[in-house]
């Protein structure tokens, strides 16, 4: 298997070939990367869509073949924009979809994945023109969604997971984690230079990003730890409403767009 495409809800890519090892992210159905390296039942896959790579478990995919792959890099990007959903093949199998699964070569409510062809009427077109109000709109579905390192889904997600997914829906694609994160967009030095829908990065004792979150008016901030939650945000950092203490120590914003 060269390149593939994941025909499962949720898949968990970990940091080495075994399931002893730590889940580093989730691929969700319909996303597509190449691989890498095998191993055994272990595959070594790079995600297209932000080149992330990990190990997963060869019998959770599908193998496409190049041609396939080049065309879903370049087609149109159709996705199931509720929280939960499923689609339905020809033979009836129902198989649920997250919110961000890619629905591949979509056409008028069908479309075809390892020659089935499967129903949904609900997909929704990315287009790259997002404001930022619907950056906030997409940030609230994932509201007290559980804390869950390597997590993308609202059933678990860790904070660079929220970012990515929140921006991905609106047609903006970002790294997979925070460090990488911070290298995109404008750097702004103050919490009242920013509006809503930026992102705030935050750092540990040793100047190295930790954390990330997203900007809501009235200086607030979306953000996942221990749930997705909202809290205040000021110039020192992330004041948690419940502790009523400081949790996390602003490094800077960044304006992506």
């Amino acid at each position: 298997m060269l390149f593939g495409i994941s025909n499962l809800n949720v898949i968990p890519m970990r940091s080495d070939s075994g399931n002893n090892f730590e889940i580093i992210n989730q691929i969700l159905f319909g996303e597509h990367f190449k691989v890498l390296k095998k191993k055994s039942k272990w595959l070594k896959v790079e995600l297209f869509h932000d080149s992330y790579s990990g190990w997963i478990l060869s019998n959770q995919v599908i193998e496409i073949n190049k041609k396939e792959y080049d065309h879903l890099c370049s087609n149109e990007l159709y996705i199931n924009n509720n929280l939960i959903d499923a689609i339905s093949s020809e033979n009836g199998n129902m198989i649920p979809i997250i919110i961000g699964s890619i629905l591949p070569n979509y056409n008028n409510g069908k479309f075809n994945l390892n020659n089935t062809i499967y129903s949904f009427d609900n997909a929704h077109r990315i287009q790259e023109n997002s404001k930022k109000n619907q950056i906030i709109n997409s940030a609230y579905i994932y509201l007290n969604s559980p804390y869950l390192w390597g997590g993308r889904t609202p059933f678990g997600i860790d904070c660079s997971g929220f970012t990515q997914m929140v921006y991905r829906l609106n047609g903006i694609n970002l790294p997979r984690d925070s460090v990488k994160q911070v290298e995109c967009g404008k750097t702004l030095s103050f919490v009242d230079e920013a509006e809503a829908g930026d992102l705030a990065f935050f750092d540990d004792s040793d100047g190295k990003i930790v954390h990330v979150g997203i900007i809501l008016e009235n200086k607030r901030i979306i953000h996942s730890s221990g749930k997705v939650r909202i809290d205040k945000l000021d110039q020192q950092g992330i004041f948690n409403v419940d502790l009523k203490i400081h949790t996390h120590n602003l490094r800077l914003i960044k304006q992506i767009f």
